[in-house]
């Protein structure tokens, strides 16, 4: 392989154009796009600064100037995309969730797995500095025993009636809808932090909006809330919306310890707080002296602000080093796609059952 990356991005959406610029940011280059149509696909190439647009999936995929497929389609396309990557020994990164049904998220990390193939998924968030600090903090001790974790992850872009996207469509969302889309996230936050794992849970979930046109009965969750347990003897809880006006993307979480607890706040992730019984602190980004971990994401100086592109061009950047066979501390793979697959399960069966489940390990 070329020291630089040769990317194929299938799907040409908002976050097909994302992708786009963490590969360029990475270093690598849009070798391809496809998109629904051959137009789109060409305006696609364009926007996306690619070098063309390809003819089908299966081309893209098949390659030989491709080193890496980008799966960014809606979600119920994912796993079918994803395995032909894996079929043809192309290094894949698959949007989450990495399936729309546990079973399929499982076959794929197995075919991943036998294949020797590279898999990444794209829970960014690991990759704020801030994230990195607090995780470091936890490992060290400094926090000491943690004891509740609590938090939510908020927006409001589905918040009217007329508000439309493919996600409310559960034929290609997925099952769950606010905690597949948002949970997952905050969820895969809190075991990678914390070190801790969730090992049982109840959940509720409710509509909140009465969508025109769409069937009770076809109808996913607007907003969830959970209450569970870990394994190493914590508590907490999470509440997730999509019709929570003024939050764009607010996810938060405290995570409280015998020593001291750490927040933070998605809207604006160049702060961790620490607080303390003597004395409360903050953590600023370029500015305090922190982790070694948290200085290798630091890569604007103080003042400067870093976001979630930021994230997105570490993501990339870590698996491609990994495609080129170097190693990368906290890279989410497809067995982190799969991790949030079983806990979306667990969701789902609790509020159905309305009781409380066990999270398989």
């Amino acid at each position: 392989m070329a020291d630089r990356v040769r990317a194929g991005i299938i799907g040409a959406g908002l976050i097909g154009g994302v992708h786009s610029r963490a590969i360029r940011g990475a270093g690598g280059v849009v070798g391809a796009v496809i998109d629904a149509t051959q137009e789109r696909s060409l305006a696609a190439a364009e926007r996306f600064g690619a070098e063309r647009a390809a003819g089908s999936i299966e081309e893209l995929i098949a390659s030989d100037d491709i080193d890496v497929v980008h799966v960014c389609v809606p979600n119920t396309f994912h796993e079918p995309i994803a395995r032909a990557a894996i079929a043809a020994g192309k290094p894949v990164v698959c949007e989450k969730p990495l399936a729309v049904s546990l079973s399929q998220a499982q076959g794929l990390v197995e075919l991943a797995r036998e294949a020797g193939v590279k898999t990444a998924v794209p829970f960014v968030y690991r990759f704020y500095p801030s994230i990195r600090e607090a995780r470091a903090r936890i490992a060290s001790g400094e926090t000491g025993d943690l004891r509740l974790l609590h938090g939510s992850y908020l927006q409001d872009w589905l918040v009217r009636l007329t508000d439309e996207n493919w996600r409310l469509d559960p034929s290609v969302g997925g099952a769950s809808r606010a905690f597949g889309d948002l949970g997952v996230h905050w969820c895969d936050l809190l075991e990678f932090v914390t070190g801790h794992r969730i090992v049982r849970l109840t959940a509720h979930m409710t509509v909140l909006v009465e969508r025109r046109g769409v069937a009770r009965s076809g109808r996913t969750e607007d907003a969830a809330s959970v209450l569970f347990e870990t394994d190493k003897g914590a508590s907490g809880s999470l509440v997730l919306s999509q019709v929570s006006p003024g939050r764009k993307n607010r996810l938060w979480f405290s995570f409280d310890g015998a020593e001291e607890s750490l927040s933070f706040d998605q809207e604006n992730p160049e702060t961790l707080w620490i607080g303390g019984l003597a004395e409360n602190r903050t953590y600023t980004r370029g500015t305090t002296a922190g982790s070694q971990a948290a200085a290798r994401y630091t890569t604007l100086p103080a003042g400067h602000p870093q976001g979630f592109l930021d994230c997105f061009t570490a993501f990339v950047s870590d698996f491609y080093d990994e495609v080129r066979g170097e190693t990368r501390d906290g890279l989410p793979t497809f067995s982190d796609g799969l991790r949030a697959a079983v806990i979306t399960d667990a969701v789902l069966r609790s509020a159905e059952s309305r009781s409380w489940v066990e999270v398989p390990a």
